[in-house]
């Protein structure tokens, strides 16, 4: 390593300086106010955990994202958060167990040892919520407004959500019959909408015309409203759990196409983001010029159940580091109030009361220096008082 290298970050590790830094945590604070003023208390989950806690019932995918470091305390390995849903999972069912509903927020940083996309951070900061307790749909409909309020805080011009359910895939793959092993080289192509493997795989693996014609057509289920009245006609001589979720799909719609008129939404009923931990309805809201989700989330009944307390639940975390790279999000416009202190007490009484009145204000040994520093007003003595004048 040479003496230049031993400034330059890792790959995917990025800092974050004052004219970002500001726009970020306003938003950030403006989203926890948010979901304040909808019922979520918000929580601050620790950074690191025991793997034994952190991990489980997430899946490989969370697995492979986690840095594990071993504790020079007890020998355990401990895992640096990929995701903080199943800390919240964890304190709703020990450190902060309720009867009832229970709703949770919080915002922080999350960790991944490699990045999602080719252009995303590995240390994103993310802000969200949970809502434990609640099996209706009314749950999921109040997470999928939230999640558009949030949108709307973040200043998007257009409200763009995607909506599935993985009960879908579920249902179906179960009348498929099929082993594991196969059921993983599916999955994989469904993920890729690889329609012409899927083809080929289909005419070696299943046998039944109506199931292979349903999975035939999975892939391009994707679309508006009417994607739904097909995906009925289909899924009702094969699996009547796939139609249900299609209902369910259809009623959160309903509801928040009155709630947010101007909101585009997308249904993809072959979306498999999160299967081997989510449970019911998933959904992603993106934004114009990024092509990977700002925010996901999705009904997760069984996480709770690993820490013996199984309990309804979902949610979903907004990448606000994403957000930022957008452009949209910009800091206030800020004036500076420089002064030469004099180290008299009335100087320092009045600099006090701007700074009460929430100014900022700094010092320099010379108004050059003030200059230099950005100052656009200064405070002069006048008398026995202090003004600021222009600089």
């Amino acid at each position: 390593m040479t003496y230049a290298d031993r400034w330059l970050l890792p790959d995917g590790i990025e800092e974050i300086l004052p004219d970002e830094a500001r726009p970020i945590e306003l938003l950030r604070r403006r989203l926890l106010e948010l979901y304040r003023t909808w019922g979520y208390e918000m929580v601050i989950p620790p950074l690191l955990e025991y793997t034994d806690s952190l991990l489980i019932g997430l899946g490989r995918d969370v697995d492979l994202l986690t840095f594990k470091v071993t504790d020079q305390l007890t020998g355990r390995t401990l895992g640096i958060r990929a995701d903080i849903t199943p800390q919240t999972a964890r304190m709703d069912a020990h450190s902060y167990k309720r009867e009832g509903a229970s709703r949770l927020c919080y915002a922080g940083h999350v960790v991944h040892t490699r990045p999602k996309n080719p252009l995303a951070t590995r240390t994103p900061i993310q802000a969200g919520v949970e809502f434990y307790g609640e099996p209706g749909l009314g749950a999921d409909t109040e997470v999928v407004s939230l999640l558009l309020e949030s949108l709307r805080a973040a200043g998007l011009p257009k409200l763009h959500i995607d909506l599935g359910h993985v009960g879908i895939y579920r249902a179906l793959i179960s009348k498929a019959g099929v082993e594991p092993s196969q059921e993983d080289a599916f999955f994989a192509m469904l993920q890729r909408k690889a329609v012409a493997e899927i083809q080929a795989w289909v005419a070696d693996n299943i046998h039944d015309k109506a199931i292979a014609k349903v999975l035939l057509a999975l892939p391009g289920l994707a679309g508006g409203r009417e994607i739904l009245t097909k995906a009925r006609t289909l899924f009702a001589a094969v699996a009547s759990e796939a139609v249900n979720a299609v209902d369910e799909l259809a009623a959160v719609a309903d509801v928040i196409e009155q709630r947010y008129p101007e909101a585009e939404l997308y249904f993809d009923l072959g979306e498999l983001r999160g299967y081997h931990y989510l449970t019911g309805m998933v959904f992603a809201a993106f934004a114009p010029g990024y092509g990977n989700p700002i925010a996901s989330g999705g009904r997760y009944d069984h996480i709770g159940e690993v820490f013996g307390r199984r309990r309804p639940a979902t949610g979903f975390a907004v990448d606000i580091t994403a957000l930022s790279k957008l452009g949209l999000l910009k800091a206030e416009s800020l004036g500076l109030v420089g002064f030469v202190d004099d180290n008299s007490q009335a100087q320092w009484q009045k600099v006090a009361a701007l700074r009460s009145d929430g100014e900022r204000v700094v010092s320099a040994a010379s108004t050059d220096e003030l200059k230099a520093l950005g100052c656009d007003r200064v405070m002069i003595k006048t008398g026995d008082g202090y003004e600021l004048a222009p600089l």
